[in-house]
């Protein structure tokens, strides 16, 4: 059996014979909008119980044909079962149930008011304390996983949707679009799945979190796998660093975020005996990923052709001679660009 969650006269039928809705009981249905590799639906029931479903797609929402495994949604579910009791309370929804033969899984939902940081940062507000509270929350996924490194190796080995979401549209794509960045690309594609260190996300970003009264809120875990901590910062460092570049007039203060980050993220996983060897490596994923997001199969779609075009153009000779640190990078990728706009 399988069906389509945003057919809502199936998805009522299917949550009826599941025994979720009682006799002549109504639901508020709704789909949910933004995400490319899913079907999403937020349901609520009258006594106030609120889930949102969630349905792995074949074919991802996108321009280009990308194609992956729906089989991730299992991976997903297992994720954030882990997720709710390593990380604090609320810190992820809290899940309900998986059905493997249709491809979904429910978890509660976030309850209102709540902001997405993505939407936040773009509209230029910018608050310090998220920056260090979502480094908090990678580090903990990071350390914890590192503690219990034989089970997790184990329970999350699979990489397959990792190389089908990540590795190849973003890398392995890029390298194609941008030739003179191939080697670079190439070599991190394939060095980043000789590292098995802990669990890495692989989805961390501003549009994954949600903001709920002061505190942060993490979702989407479907390519969460035991692997290379320095792609999860690359990843989300890469996302700080596009808005810097887009929101001009708040550059200064996205970077600084973003500094403190680096800073609270490498405090917190300090004891770790592969911390001091993870720099390197997350500065050359921060290229590669400045780089995916405006020529890979998942461009940004908040920035501009000439934007893209710029991002690139500073992004290159970065990958021929890159900052050793962080804090450097996220410097010389801030001064290049305004130097770029301004000619």
């Amino acid at each position: 059996m399988n069906f389509d969650i945003e057919n809502f006269a199936a998805l009522r039928s299917y949550l009826k014979r599941q025994g979720h809705i009682r006799l002549k009981e109504s639901l508020s249905l709704e789909k949910l909008e933004g995400g490319v590799s899913n079907r999403t639906v937020h349901i609520r029931w009258p006594d106030g119980r609120a889930w949102v479903l969630k349905q792995a797609l074949p074919k991802l929402r996108v321009e280009a044909d990308w194609f992956s495994n729906p089989g991730r949604i299992r991976v997903e579910a297992r994720a954030l079962q882990w997720l709710n009791h390593a990380l604090p309370q609320g810190s992820t929804p809290a899940f309900i149930l998986a059905d493997s033969a249709n491809n979904l899984f429910a978890m509660e939902a976030v309850p209102e008011p709540h902001e997405n940081w993505k939407r936040l940062l773009l509209a230029g507000h910018v608050v310090p304390d998220h920056f260090a509270q979502s480094a908090a929350l990678l580090a903990a996924i990071h350390r914890r996983s590192t503690e219990t490194a034989a089970q997790m190796r184990e329970t999350f080995a699979e990489t397959t949707h990792f190389e089908s979401l990540r590795l190849q549209p973003y890398y392995i794509y890029s390298a194609r679009q941008v030739p003179e960045a191939a080697p670079f690309l190439c070599a991190l594609a394939t060095d980043t799945l000789q590292h098995k260190i802990c669990l890495v996300h692989g989805d961390f970003s501003p549009k994954n979190i949600l903001i709920r009264n002061g505190k942060l809120v993490l979702l989407d875990h479907e390519v969460m796998h035991f692997g290379e901590p320095a792609f999860d910062l690359g990843f989300v460092f890469a996302h700080f660093l596009s808005k810097a570049h887009h929101v001009h007039e708040k550059r200064a203060e996205i970077a600084a975020g973003a500094v403190l980050f680096w800073h609270v993220y490498q405090d917190q996983i300090a004891p770790l005996p592969w911390s001091t060897a993870l720099e390197t490596r997350a500065v050359r994923h921060t290229l590669a990923c400045l780089l995916a997001r405006v020529a890979g199969k998942s461009p940004l779609e908040y920035l501009s052709t000439t934007e893209k075009d710029r991002q690139r153009n500073v992004v290159l000779p970065l990958m021929a001679k890159h900052p050793a640190t962080m804090a450097a990078l996220i410097t010389q990728f801030t001064h290049d660009v305004e130097a770029h706009a301004k000619n």
